[in-house]
């Protein structure tokens, strides 16, 4: 079963990415992965791939095409559909969009089956670590009892006599400018090229009945909200034995209460006190793995970045490298003042011979306000 991961989580963006965000994600990319810069083996190959997705996403055609069809809507939506970018993949672009089929095109067999998607909750941690996930939908699967091909046990669908196999009629008629040939899908046999003439029971001809299917998904390390995964072959059965479609795992991450993603970077929020910011402390923080201790230092600003090394979110290439978590430091000032903490704020006041406004404006409570604020 192959997994195929969308040119978004190639970029690490969501689909509702705005331009300048695929702009901002791309350059770092290109910076991080460009062979000239990074000479780790398969970094050019990465390379390709990250400039692939951002020329596919950066142009608004393309990537209208790229979230309705995919990569062969994206190849098609690049170029002249019908000069030198014409390609089999546009093929069944141009019969969803026209319902019909082209000179060319796959005649005589039967549709490939539909796309499914399924949405899928994960939580902030399974996002971040990986993790397998059990699902189950219902599907039009094929038909055990004629192994998809619509016709009852013992017999098998014949030659369309209408159209001799071809999945095509043809008609002629006179204008002006000559004969004119009307090409048109089979009405009898809707392009196949066979026809069932006595039916299984069970599909009623169709190929396919409906039952739920279970599967296993795995969701690598790294992937963000919005991101698909792609499951081919795992979608819908085709009628009378057609190609299954593909199933798309559409994935939502439930938020995490104090920790803020970006990219591969994970921020955290640390509210101390004047008293912690002076004389240092150590306080503990939430993590993706669980609580930590980690140290303020003496004398701590406003402001200060705190970083763990390698605590943030793997990249979803190369999940043995993490981003780091960054704990931004945030002094709180106090509003309210009981007696005898005002007493000491007014002792330290004295002590550095700062001038103290004892009806409590304009002193040092409220200038270390303002300079925090």
């Amino acid at each position: 079963m192959a997994t195929e991961i969308d040119y978004y989580m190639v970029l690490g963006v969501t689909r509702t990415a705005s331009d300048a965000d695929i702009k901002r994600a791309f350059r770092g990319l290109a910076q991080q992965w460009h062979p000239d810069v990074n000479k780790e083996p398969g970094a050019e190959q990465r390379f390709k791939e990250i400039n692939e997705a951002y020329q596919v996403l950066s142009d608004p055609q393309r990537r209208r095409a790229y979230d309705m069809f995919g990569r062969a809507g994206a190849d098609a939506g690049g170029a002249n559909p019908f000069g030198e970018g014409f390609s089999a993949g546009f093929g069944d672009i141009f019969d969803a969009f026209f319902g019909g089929t082209q000179t060319g095109a796959r005649r005589g067999r039967p549709p490939a089956g539909s796309d499914l998607r399924y949405d899928l909750r994960i939580t902030f941690a399974e996002a971040v670590g990986g993790t397998e996930k059990e699902i189950e939908f219902p599907v039009l699967d094929r038909c055990e009892t004629c192994s998809g091909s619509g016709a009852a046990p013992g017999t098998s669908p014949v030659t369309c006599p209408q159209c001799s196999g071809r999945g095509e009629v043809r008609s002629v008629r006179q204008t002006m400018l000559g004969q004119m040939v009307n090409v048109t899908t089979c009405p009898r046999c809707h392009g196949e090229g066979s026809v069932v003439e006595t039916a299984c029971e069970t599909c009623r001809g169709d190929g396919r009945v409906e039952r739920r299917r279970k599967l296993r998904v795995t969701i690598p390390a790294g992937i963000d909200d919005g991101h698909q995964i792609r499951l081919s072959n795992e979608g819908e059965a085709g009628p009378r034995g057609g190609p299954k479609g593909s199933l798309y795992v559409a994935v939502a991450v439930l938020p995490h209460p104090a920790l803020r993603r970006e990219a591969t970077e994970l921020f955290y929020e640390l509210e101390v006190s004047i008293a912690q910011a002076a004389l240092g402390t150590k306080v503990t923080i939430p993590t993706v793995e669980g609580d930590e201790e980690v140290e303020v230092r003496a004398g701590t600003q406003p402001g200060t970045e705190i970083r763990l090394r390698g605590r943030g979110v793997p990249q979803l290439r190369r999940p043995t490298v993490r981003g780091d978590l960054h704990v931004l430091v945030d002094v709180r000032v106090p509003t309210r003042l009981n007696r005898r903490q005002r007493e000491l704020l007014e002792e330290l006041a004295a002590e550095s011979k700062e001038a103290v406004n004892t009806n409590g404006s304009g002193g040092i409570l409220d200038r270390v306000r303002d300079a925090l604020s």
